[in-house]
């Protein structure tokens, strides 16, 4: 065991970070494994079934394995992963830690409607009035994620400002939509920059992005949120891990 902890919030999200920092970079970063679940518990503050159901998370994600009697083995081949696509990170997050200083060069907001494509994917009849969200993420002053996001306009409640929409896109939704999505189905292809793609990423015509096709859905399976995603080349390591079972 390594290293004593400080009182830690009991919120499980909260106590996740603080765990994984901890196996990156704090007290746990020199050791094999974490420390007893009793002692960590607590140290954490929190019930051992709490603790399990956070431990579970993060062995799902493959940052732990638990073995009947080992322990908790830290896997380090995985933390020291910068970027997962099969993990859910926000974007200035994403370039964070990539090593890159994030930014917001800009935030646009327009009205629209559904067409045919867009309809299918949210399962709403086409036409019908959308709210489009469109964002350039920057890594070091440079372009390196535009997106374009869609949520029916009809969900949209109260007065936001721009600086509502500057930050995660998951903010503006459960506040000012009562949208909570759960999980999301992503199509990845390759895509070559078109006109308005390479002014916005500042290349040349015919320059390789990613493309990501995403829709979020909330927990009893309704579509709630589209969105369009576009990665600049050379900036990101797309890593994805799948376990063996």
């Amino acid at each position: 065991m390594c290293g004593s902890m400080s009182s830690q919030p009991t919120q499980d999200k909260t106590i996740r970070a603080q765990l994984l920092y901890d196996m990156r970079e704090g007290q746990y970063a020199d050791c094999q494994r974490l420390p007893r679940e009793s002692a960590l518990s607590e140290r954490l503050g929190i019930s051992r079934t709490q603790l399990r159901d956070i431990l579970a998370s993060l062995e799902r994600e493959g940052f732990i394995t638990r073995r009947h009697g080992v322990g908790t083995i830290i896997n380090r081949h995985v933390l020291r992963v910068p970027s997962r696509m099969d993990i859910e990170v926000e974007f200035l997050d994403m370039i964070r830690q990539s090593g890159c200083q994030p930014g917001v060069a800009f935030v646009r907001v327009a009205d629209g409607t559904a067409d045919d494509a867009l309809a299918r994917r949210l399962q709403i009849p086409a036409g019908t009035e959308v709210l489009r969200v469109s964002r350039l993420c920057t890594a070091d002053g440079r372009p390196a994620i535009y997106c374009d996001d869609v949520v029916e306009k009809a969900l949209v409640r109260g007065s936001y400002t721009i600086n509502d929409l500057k930050l995660p896109i998951f903010h503006f939704l459960q506040q000012f939509c009562g949208v909570y999505p759960y999980l999301d189905l992503t199509d990845l292809s390759p895509a070559c920059a078109d006109a308005a793609l390479a002014e916005i990423f500042q290349v040349p015509v015919g320059t390789p992005l990613l493309h990501m096709d995403e829709v979020d859905y909330d927990i009893d399976g309704r579509p709630v949120f589209y969105s369009s995603e576009y990665f600049a080349d050379g900036i990101f390591r797309h890593t994805v891990m799948r376990k063996k079972l």
